[in-house]
């Protein structure tokens, strides 16, 4: 049973590591921390807080270093309480209110929380269940190609380049995409394809060739967004830490790069938008991650909802990452809500 006094140990060597990288020992803890005991009853707690497996001597003779046990306890139990600064939050309104369409908005939304925090930061896109659709809009280049934009009732943008068997006229493209957008306007996104498949029959025989490949092209499409995607910045964060992992950095790359590993971490954790749940170490026996922590949180659009995370070293600092990840995925929610 660790004592609080062992307790406030602990956090004073979860601190001092994250800020200097070096083993703390209980010399440095008296001189930096107002304890009132002396170094050799210090070395009492630390002894006790070894025996509990939540510090380690990475060196014979050396300082400790906190274990994945240890930062456990620290992040439930011992982290402080943090918000972000005035500033923070006027940068944050600031950046993804300058997003003009989806895409944008998240990609903005990870350089942003990768900036704060020094971390990689990812954003799952959300998935179709109950994305609407807003307009349809086509447009002729020539050459018997065009270009059909499809825009979401959450501001999502999808766009899809058509092979057509001719040229369409102005008056032909205008006449093709008011029957569409009278069909399709306010439909969910996945009955889209079918909803203008249907429209073929009742379009001019010289419009039905070209409903039939926007048709597929939608199809297409949403078969392709009903995979889970990603959008990620910062990797090169992870090797400014370099230090931080022991061996090679290369497996924690090559499992970045497999998006489907950080899938399956995000979609085990099941972070909702009132929390932030953390995963740290060996909790998360993934190939190649196991020197890492996993941070994640929810946001929605339109009310369907998605992940926002946070990957970096286990020595990293979880209060503050806590606080930047909590605030940046409110205010995703706030900006989609406005769109």
């Amino acid at each position: 049973m660790v004592s609080q006094r062992g307790l406030e140990v602990l956090r004073a060597i979860v601190q001092d590591y994250v800020s200097s990288r070096e083993p703390v020992g209980s010399k440095a803890i008296v001189d930096r921390h107002q304890f009132g005991v002396s170094a050799a009853t210090i070395r009492n707690d630390m002894a006790l807080l070894e025996e509990e497996e939540l510090i380690v001597a990475p060196h014979t003779s050396s300082g400790r270093v906190p274990t994945d046990k240890g930062y456990r306890l620290f992040v439930d139990h011992l982290a402080e309480v943090r918000h972000i600064s005035s500033a923070q939050k006027q940068a944050i309104d600031h950046f993804l209110d300058e997003s003009v369409d989806f895409d944008e908005l998240l990609g903005r939304t990870v350089r942003l929380l990768s900036q704060l925090t020094n971390q990689v930061a990812i954003v799952q896109y959300p998935s179709l269940g109950v994305t609407r659709v807003r307009h349809i809009e086509l447009v002729s280049l020539g050459n018997k190609r065009a270009l059909c934009i499809v825009i979401t009732d959450n501001g999502r943008v999808e766009q899809r380049l058509l092979d057509l068997d001719a040229d369409l006229s102005e008056t032909q493209l205008s006449q093709l995409r008011t029957t569409i957008n009278e069909q399709v306007a306010g439909k969910l996104l996945t009955e889209l394809a079918d909803s203008v498949g249907s429209i073929a029959a009742r379009v001019p025989t010289e419009l039905s060739s070209a409903t039939h490949h926007i048709a597929l092209a939608l199809s297409e499409s949403i078969q392709a967004n009903r995979q889970q995607k990603l959008v990620m910045a910062g990797t090169a964060n992870l090797v400014r830490t370099e230090e931080d992992f022991q061996g090679s950095i290369y497996p924690v790359l090559d499992a970045i790069e497999e998006q489907v590993i950080l899938l399956k971490l995000l979609t085990e954790m099941k972070a909702d938008a009132d929390e932030v749940a953390v995963s740290i170490g060996r909790e998360h026996s993934s190939s190649g991650l196991e020197q890492t922590s996993l941070l994640a949180t929810g946001y929605t659009s339109a009310g369907e909802s998605a992940t926002l995370g946070l990957l970096g070293p286990t020595r990293m600092d979880y209060s503050n990452n806590i606080a930047s990840i909590r605030a940046v995925a409110r205010y995703l929610t706030r900006v989609l809500d406005a769109q």
